[in-house]
């Protein structure tokens, strides 16, 4: 949370707590009457109007758009591309052919459409 965000929450935060106290204090012994509790109403206007506007314009309405990640997968060992083939239909993959799903590489051939886990197999 950005520092301007909380400035604001906290002072409009305090507009609340005040406007509550002068609408609550109206209806006391010596209370103001009528005043007090049209100027507690729009002091706690005034306060969550604070509030959306931090919300809004300062940065917390979620963006629509989605985010791309990009992860680079580092494979051990002498592995190239070029013997990397397609276990059903022996066609090669290219690097655009191998997407990490729920954390595992996977392969998806464009020839066959055979989707399948790459299992790394142990180097001893």
């Amino acid at each position: 949370m950005s520092a301007g965000k909380t400035i604001a929450y906290i002072f409009a935060s305090i507009l609340i707590f005040f406007g509550v106290l002068f609408i609550w204090g109206a209806f006391g012994d010596e209370g103001g009457g009528t005043a007090w509790i049209f100027i507690g109403m729009a002091v706690v206007a005034i306060g969550f109007g604070i509030i959306w506007f931090a919300s809004r314009a300062l940065g917390g309405a979620p963006d629509s758009t989605s985010q791309n990640v990009t992860l680079q997968v580092d494979l051990p060992g002498d592995m190239s591309m070029e013997k990397f083939k397609c276990s059903n239909c022996g066609n090669p993959l290219s690097k655009d052919d191998i997407k990490m799903v729920a954390g595992a590489p996977t392969a998806n051939c464009p020839y066959c459409g055979q989707v399948y886990t790459i299992a790394e197999e142990p180097k001893w």
